[in-house]
């Protein structure tokens, strides 16, 4: 994990608030279909509570998942984003011995 990278994908008032989202997705967003995977958000539910377009949540969707903050699974046309803990944990972890 690059916490330059981390830090950059946190910058973004929106992008942190999709994370936060991620972290409590039953809280957040409506029930998903059984095929999603456990944990996963869809990529339209997300559009959706930002009121964004598709391609900005795509960019944002993007690099979150670069800095590892966030994974996807596809299940047939469909594409989920999950809150990674163990990432956000490392991150928060190396960011304390920094300061």
């Amino acid at each position: 994990m690059d916490i330059n990278t981390v830090l950059s994908a946190l910058a973004n008032p929106v992008r942190l608030d999709i994370l936060s989202w991620l972290k409590e997705p039953e809280r957040h967003f409506p029930q998903q279909k059984d095929t999603a995977p456990a944990g996963g958000i869809c990529v339209s539910h997300i559009r959706e509570k930002t009121g964004l377009s598709q391609p900005t949540i795509s960019l944002y969707l993007s690099t979150l998942s670069r800095a590892g903050l966030v994974s996807s699974e596809r299940v047939g046309q469909w594409t989920y984003y999950r809150y990674e803990r163990d990432v956000v944990d490392a991150f928060l972890n190396e960011l304390s011995q920094r300061l």
